[in-house]
């Protein structure tokens, strides 16, 4: 099995911040601080959310394609969440012209450059067998929030969401990698984060979920079903040997103790915190595994990069 580097970074657009956190003007070439962040990461795998393309606020770069140039990808998907312009105070101005899920990669560059987008990635230096996408509504209200560059809470609107499939072709064969970025409305973002692991229910294991959750401690791998699944068909079986004993006559026999059932399903790869970028508290940002063995599990790192509110989380796996 080779040993991979699996990371995610929610970019906050690209937007360079200052030590304390406060936001930097654009610099000329927008889309070089973005790039320095990547190459940096040095990531195999790499999700990444609130991406812009063709966005005046981001200099008019594609991000993904940014990204991709900087890791190497062999492969890349972008899918727009929304297609728009940002607008202060009331999340986004959608564009009524564009409907339903878009769909960017190589194969796209250079096109649909007045049609600016937002949205989420996935990029990898490895083989794709096979590409999924799929498209989530916002919930019917948002929330009061810290928004970078703000004092106190801003009233924002939730957004679409969206989150990318890709089964890619590991040293020991198949596996599959999931990025989103889900809602910060509570409920909403567990409903979207067990609709995924429907979603993907079909494609080969193991599987590894990465991206912003929006969620934070045990919730993530709790919903994804981890922690809480016992093998239900190993207690049954225990439990059906033990009364098979107790009907059989004769002498007591000295109780034997069963073994406890496993625990199995998913689990978070790395407990870090990422949020905010200057003085990191909170995890938002998740890696979770279902099928990957914890001995195959290596180091991981959430490093300060030069742009964004988030820190990328960098997980090493043996795939």
């Amino acid at each position: 099995m080779s040993q991979l580097r699996i990371a995610t970074f929610n970019l906050l657009h690209g937007q360079p911040l200052a030590e304390d956190g406060a936001p930097l003007p654009c610099p000329p070439d927008p889309g070089e601080p973005l790039g320095e962040a990547i190459a940096a990461l040095d990531a195999d795998v790499l999700a990444i959310q609130e991406v812009d393309r063709y966005q005046e606020r981001s200099g008019l770069v594609d991000q993904a394609a940014v990204a991709a140039k900087a890791m190497g990808a062999a492969d890349w998907r972008f899918a727009a969440a929304l297609h728009g312009r940002p607008a202060p105070l009331a999340g986004w101005l959608a564009d009524p012209s564009v409907t339903g899920l878009q769909v960017y990669g190589p194969g796209e560059a250079d096109t649909g450059t007045d049609l600016p987008s937002y949205g989420t990635a996935l990029l990898t230096r490895l083989p794709v067998r096979h590409w999924r996408a799929r498209r989530f509504a916002p919930a019917p209200f948002g929330l009061p929030l810290r928004v970078a560059g703000r004092r106190g809470l801003t009233p924002v609107p939730d957004e679409p969401r969206v989150a990318l499939a890709a089964v890619l072709e590991g040293g020991n064969g198949p596996f599959t990698v999931v990025a989103t970025h889900l809602s910060f409305v509570p409920g909403w973002n567990m409903a979207q984060l067990a609709a995924i692991r429907r979603w993907i229910a079909d494609l080969p294991q193991p599987c590894l979920v990465l991206g912003d959750f929006n969620l934070i401690g045990a919730v993530p791998r709790t919903v994804l079903g981890g922690a809480a699944a016992l093998d239900r068909d190993r207690v049954r079986d225990v439990r059906a040997a033990r009364r098979a004993r107790a009907a059989v006559p004769g002498p007591r026999r000295r109780r034997v103790r069963e073994p406890r059932p496993r625990l199995h399903g998913w689990y978070d790869l790395a407990k870090t915190p990422t949020y905010p970028s200057h003085r990191p508290t909170v995890q938002f940002d998740h890696v979770l595994a279902m099928g990957v063995p914890r001995t195959a599990v290596g180091p991981a790192s959430a490093p300060r990069a030069a742009v964004s509110d988030h820190r990328p989380l960098i997980v090493q796996v043996s795939l």
